[in-house]
């Protein structure tokens, strides 16, 4: 896994053997099982994920339903808002698969970056890669049909078809498990047809 990692990093920055070790050395792996909650509503956390593999999402209960946000897998980050604003967390974030990811916190990453400064600079361009890419699926999401946005998840996240349950897949959606199925049928009529 850690060459996983290495390998990610190794797009954006160049390590060198000493900065290897620092990273191995603040024990930033770990394994959770399917299921686990990392975070919810109400808490307050300094911790930031990435997954090297498996499926993590973020979602809301509102009038107790689960309303998914955004799913996260193999070489997609997640900070959650409340680590910036250092308040509560509005919403939970919880394991879809089960997973490993680093996991790291406000106080670890300011350490490594006055050490670092190149890791600084990695952060930097990744948050405004992630930046951009929320603001295209949320300008998208807005913009389309929930036919349109299962069109859109089956040409971009194909993977999350298989691995995430279909009432949170619709939920991400932004319609009913039900929705969804006529939706699957009618798609699959018209590839017939």
């Amino acid at each position: 896994m850690k060459n996983t990692l290495f390998d990610f990093i190794s797009k954006y920055i160049t390590l060198t053997d000493d900065e290897k070790n620092v990273l191995l050395s603040l024990d930033l792996f770990h394994s959770v099982k399917k299921g686990t909650i990392l975070l919810k509503e109400g808490q307050k956390s300094k911790e930031s994920y990435f997954v090297l593999k498996g499926c993590i999402r973020s979602y809301y209960i509102l009038d107790g339903e689960e309303k998914t946000t955004a799913f996260y897998t193999e070489m997609e980050a997640l900070t959650p808002p409340c680590v910036i604003n250092k308040m509560p967390s509005d919403y939970y974030v919880s394991c879809v698969e089960d997973s490993i990811l680093t996991v790291s916190n406000s106080d670890m990453e300011v350490e490594v970056n006055s050490k670092f400064p190149k890791f600084e600079i990695m952060c930097r361009m990744l948050s405004e890669e992630l930046l951009a890419k929320q603001r295209i699926d949320f300008d998208e999401f807005k913009t389309s049909s929930p036919e349109q946005r299962y069109l859109n998840l089956l040409h971009k996240r194909p993977d999350l078809i298989q691995r995430v349950p279909q009432h949170q897949l619709a939920s991400y959606l932004g319609i009913k498990p039900q929705s969804l199925s006529r939706l699957r049928a009618r798609i699959t009529e018209k590839d017939k047809s």
